[in-house]
C-alpha cells in the first residue's frame, strides 16, 4: 500500500496545485488586469514552491532545458537500485516516503519562489539548503530555450514567463530577446553572486556530466549525504542513456516519469523532451558570424566561476593537448 501512495504522491500534489490555482484565479479573473492575473498567478506559484523549498533536504535548481530531466532521472536510478524502490521519477518527497534514508530534494528552474517571498534580489531563501545548481553552457541551453517555446510550451506559460507572442528566428530569440541569452545569464549570474552565502552549494556543469557521468552522480549523491555502491551508480548511467531516455519518449512510457517525457510530436525531432543532447550542438543552428556573435555577448557577460569563457575554454583545451 505504502509503494501505491508513494506513486499517487506526485500525481496528487500536482492535481492539488492546479485545483488551488483554479478555486483562486479563476473567480478573480473578470476584476483583474492581464497583468495583474499574472502577478497573481506567480504568487500561488511561488507559494507552493517555498512551501516545498522549506521542506526540502536538498535542492537542485537550474534555468530550463540544463538537462534538468536527465539528472532526475539519473538521482531516481540510482535511489531505485541502491534501496530496491519501484520504477519511478523522483517526484520532492515520494522516495522518501518510502525510505527515510532518502531525502527530499526539491527540483526547481527558482522562477516562483521570489514572488512569494519577496526576495528579488538575493537567495536568502536557499541560504540553509544544500544546493546543487545544475549549469549548461547559456547558447545550449537559449536553442533548447527556443525549440521549448516553439513546440512544447503551454500559452500560459509563455505568459507568464514573458515568452515571445509572435514568431521569431532562433537567432533573433538567443541573441537579442529577453527570453534567450539574457534571461539565461542573468539567472547563473544571480546564483554566482550569492554562492558564498548558502550552507552548502557545489555547481555541475552538464558538459562534466556528459564527460563522466559516473563520476559525478556519485559526487552529487555523496553531496545529498546518501553515497551508494558502485553498481547503483553505475546501473544509474545506464537507465539515463540518451538512447534510453529516447526510447522511453518514443514508446510514450511516461507514467514512468511523471508525465516529463513525452514528445508533443512523435514525428517532429525538436518537439522531443529528450531532443539532443549535444555539447556545443548551438553551432548547428547558426551561421559562423551568428556562433561568434553569441560566443562574444556569453564571454562579455557571464560570471567566469562557470568556464564557459573563450580564455577558460582555449586553457582547458591547450590543457588536454
Amino acid at each position: 500500500m505504502s509503494t501505491y501512495l508513494a506513486a499517487l504522491r506526485p500525481a496528487l500534489s500536482s492535481v492539488n496545485k492546479k485545483l488551488t490555482r483554479a478555486v483562486v484565479l479563476y473567480p478573480a479573473r473578470p476584476f483583474l488586469a492581464a497583468e495583474k492575473q499574472i502577478g497573481l498567478e506567480r504568487w500561488l506559484r511561488g507559494r507552493e514552491q517555498c512551501q516545498k523549498l522549506a521542506a526540502a533536504d536538498s535542492v537542485v535548481v537550474s534555468f530550463g532545458k540544463s538537462g534538468r530531466t536527465w539528472l532526475r532521472v539519473l538521482v531516481s536510478r540510482f535511489y531505485q537500485l541502491e534501496y530496491g524502490l519501484p520504477e519511478r521519477l523522483i517526484g520532492f518527497d515520494n522516495f522518501h516516503f518510502l525510505n527515510r534514508a532518502i531525502p527530499k530534494i526539491f527540483f526547481t528552474h527558482d522562477n516562483y519562489v521570489k514572488d512569494y517571498s519577496g526576495n528579488y534580489d538575493n537567495k536568502a531563501d536557499y541560504y540553509e539548503k544544500k544546493v546543487v545548481l545544475l549549469a549548461r553552457h547559456p547558447a545550449d541551453v537559449a536553442v533548447s530555450q527556443y525549440h521549448q517555446w516553439r513546440f512544447r510550451m503551454r500559452d500560459r506559460k509563455k505568459a507568464i514567463n514573458a515568452y515571445p507572442e509572435d514568431d521569431v528566428s532562433i537567432f533573433e530569440f538567443a541573441r537579442n530577446h529577453p527570453a534567450g541569452l539574457e534571461k539565461t545569464i542573468d539567472f547563473m549570474n544571480g546564483w554566482a553572486r550569492e554562492r558564498e552565502r548558502l550552507r552548502a552549494f557545489t555547481i555541475l556543469r552538464y558538459e562534466d556530466l556528459k564527460a563522466d557521468t559516473a563520476g559525478k552522480l556519485d559526487e552529487i549523491t555523496r553531496f545529498f549525504g546518501t553515497p551508494g555502491s558502485p553498481a547503483s551508480v553505475e546501473g544509474a548511467v545506464a537507465y539515463a542513456s540518451f538512447e534510453n531516455m529516447r526510447k522511453l519518449e518514443t514508446e510514450n512510457k511516461s507514467w514512468l516519469t511523471g508525465g516529463r517525457m513525452k514528445a508533443k510530436d512523435p514525428t517532429n525531432p525538436e518537439s522531443f523532451k529528450t531532443r539532443r543532447g549535444k555539447v556545443g550542438g548551438f553551432r548547428d543552428y547558426f551561421s559562423k558570424a551568428e556562433a561568434e556573435a553569441i560566443l562574444a555577448y556569453v564571454d562579455e557577460r557571464l560570471d567566469p566561476v562557470f568556464g564557459y569563457g573563450r580564455q577558460q575554454a582555449a586553457a582547458a583545451l591547450e590543457a588536454t593537448a
